[in-house]
């Protein structure tokens, strides 16, 4: 099976290099990104031994569809997409957080709550409700965006106290992550899936705040399938859903969720074929 677990390029006036979890990232004259889409697959912050064939392309080709049809609400760092795995776009000044948004009660948020918490990022939860239900209103959960290691579940509170994000600026970031979910529930709706959270990140350039990386990908967000929701949550059955959450509950039966000492199952053939071919039907 081919995939590209890893790129080397040295483009002309490449000023910096850096590999992130899932992208390698070439920086040009200091003003540009030459964001590559590898086939890298990480759960729980940690990057899984093998590659996933076709993962890399799904992603950003994904990426760069949202992030058109929402340049109306928010202006994005992307200049052109000259490759299925290329994007080329701004260098822009990250925020040094992670804007989740969730509008059902799943994956971290629902493994929190069933724990007896019921605060999350400082946002209130109510008693009585089953994993994978919808929330009364969508709630922001952010996180702090670690270099390296797990990023942090943070309140709004918290990330004011620390000046990490001016208030001005935070409530614009509410603002755009609020519409920003709003429009990715209705494009999903009408492909036949339900939005169920996702993250966003945004930068600075010039003043200007622009949204980065990637959104509304199986990377970066959890989706249900409509079609039979009701009627599985009625019963408490799992939901049906396209995002990386199997491959978490895959990790988890086989004792492994990123803690320091564990050891990364075997990935079979089988697995890593499953896992591409999930990845290309949400394509």
């Amino acid at each position: 099976m081919n995939a590209i677990k890893e790129t080397n390029f040295q483009f002309p006036n490449q000023s910096n290099f850096y590999r992130g979890k899932v992208r390698d990232v070439y920086t040009i004259n200091n003003k540009y990104l030459v964001m590559v889409a590898s086939d890298r697959l990480s759960a729980f912050d940690v990057v899984l031994p093998e590659p996933i064939p076709y993962k890399g392309q799904v992603l950003n080709q994904i990426a760069a569809k949202f992030l058109e049809v929402t340049a109306d609400i928010v202006p994005n760092w992307v200049i052109s997409i000259p490759d299925p795995r290329v994007t080329i776009g701004r260098v822009c000044e990250p925020f040094k957080v992670e804007m989740v948004i969730r509008g059902y009660l799943a994956g971290h948020a629902w493994r929190e709550y069933s724990a007896g918490k019921r605060s999350i990022c400082g946002v209130s939860l109510p008693d009585g409700l089953k994993e994978n239900d919808k929330l009364p209103n969508p709630i922001i959960t952010p996180t702090t965006k670690a270099a390296v290691g797990h990023d942090e579940d943070i309140s709004r509170e918290e990330i004011l106290k620390q000046k990490i994000v001016s208030e001005a600026d935070y409530q614009q970031l509410e603002t755009y992550t609020q519409v920003l979910f709003e429009r990715g529930t209705l494009i999903a709706a009408d492909a036949g899936l339900i939005l169920v959270d996702t993250k966003y990140e945004f930068g600075k350039a010039n003043g200007k705040i622009f949204l980065i990386d990637e959104i509304h990908t199986p990377d970066s967000s959890r989706y249900f399938y409509l079609k039979g929701y009701q009627e599985r949550q009625q019963k408490g059955e799992p939901q049906k859903q396209l995002s990386k959450e199997f491959v978490r509950k895959w990790l988890l039966e086989n004792g492994f969720s990123g803690q320091h000492g564990q050891q990364i199952p075997e990935m079979t053939t089988e697995i890593i074929i499953s896992i591409s071919e999930r990845y290309i039907e949400l394509y």
